[in-house]
């Protein structure tokens, strides 16, 4: 049991990163990670979403028509995001500002829509709340992994404070579409090169 757990919570960090490896919901990444702030609250907004969006779906599994299933998901995923732009419109407005349309296009993220066609429309509430979160936790250390280059490099701060001073001149790129894409790329990269080199060590034990 605590095996599984572990299996469901883990798998999205490296194995099925959403974002590193599936490479699924790139235009909220890379527009959303131009600050720290904004990143974490995409994450809360994705966990938020996804982990009550699996758990419905999960829960009403027998009786959904097959014929029906993908607009049934969609709706459910829709009430859920609705819902969070109004907590986010009355406690959070500038969260809600800053992270703009990227709030309502949650409802056609296709991390959720895969997770909950591959995995919740098949498989029991506890699994399906460890798998929401599990996703959740790959998909926020990517774009706060990100997110955390660009401001530093781009911004010279962390969470809004200064790291360098006045005299630091950043490197404005980084928050600009093209140092998305460079700082994306770097990291997959990187992921990349360890995980074939772990593979190798495995297959010569």
């Amino acid at each position: 049991m605590k095996t599984k757990i572990k299996q469901l919570l883990t798998k999205g960090l490296l194995k099925e990163n959403p974002v590193f490896v599936l490479m699924l919901g790139l235009c909220s990444v890379l527009a959303v990670s131009v600050s720290v702030i904004n990143a974490l609250g995409m994450t809360l907004a994705f966990t938020f979403v996804t982990v009550l969006s699996e758990v419905t779906i999960s829960v009403l599994r027998k009786w959904i028509p097959k014929s029906l299933r993908i607009p049934i998901f969609i709706v459910i995923i829709a009430s859920f995001v609705t819902i969070l732009q109004f907590l986010l419109q009355a406690y959070f407005p500038s969260l809600n500002k800053a992270l703009g349309i990227f709030i309502p296009l949650i409802v056609v993220n296709c991390i959720i829509i895969g997770r909950i066609e591959s995995f919740a429309s098949k498989k029991p509430v506890f699994d399906s709340i460890l798998d929401g979160l599990g996703i959740s936790l790959g998909y926020g250390i990517a774009i706060l992994s990100i997110a955390i280059v660009r401001e530093i490099l781009g911004n010279g701060t962390i969470l809004g404070y200064s790291l360098f001073g006045t005299s630091f001149e950043p490197a404005l790129m980084f928050i600009l579409p093209p140092g998305a894409f460079l700082v994306i790329g770097i990291e997959i990269g990187i992921i990349n090169h360890v995980s074939k080199k772990a593979s190798r060590k495995e297959a010569s034990k």
